[in-house]
This record gives structure tokens, C-alpha cells and sequence, in this order.
């Protein structure tokens, strides 16, 4: 397994990290209010949302592609 692949599961495991709690914060009391008077969720909310999907993705697309697959220099 190469370094590459690692990696992408330390990302994996970080973004699901990410998207856990920001979820969980998307049903607390003050991001419901938040969201009842501008539409939207708090910056921080929909930053950990975001970096944690892109973890979930780019930790997917390493592991997929990130083998290399070439020829090995010695």
C-alpha cells in the first residue's frame, strides 16, 4: 500500500469526522435560529460541511487512483 493510499484514508476519516459534527451542529438550538432568521446556516457550519465532503472525495479519489501503478525506479 503506498503512501498515496494512506492518505486518502486519513482524509476519508477526517472528512466523515467533519461532516459528523457539522450535522450534528446543524440541530442544535442556536444554528436553528441562525437559520430561521437569514436562511442559511452559520459560516462555520457550512465550512465544515464543505471541508468535510472534499475530504470524503478527495480521500475516495486517492485511494482509487492514487496506487500509481507504474514501474518502480531502483
Amino acid at each position: 500500500m503506498g503512501i498515496a493510499r494512506i492518505v486518502g484514508f486519513m482524509l476519508v476519516v477526517a472528512g466523515t469526522v467533519f461532516l459528523v459534527t457539522a450535522y450534528r451542529a446543524t440541530g442544535s438550538l442556536s444554528e436553528r435560529a441562525v437559520e430561521t432568521f437569514t436562511g442559511r446556516y452559520s459560516e462555520r457550519t457550512q465550512r465544515d460541511l464543505v471541508l468535510g465532503a472534499a475530504g470524503v472525495v478527495g480521500g475516495v479519489l486517492l485511494i482509487a487512483f492514487g496506487g500509481g501503478g507504474g514501474r518502480r525506479r531502483r
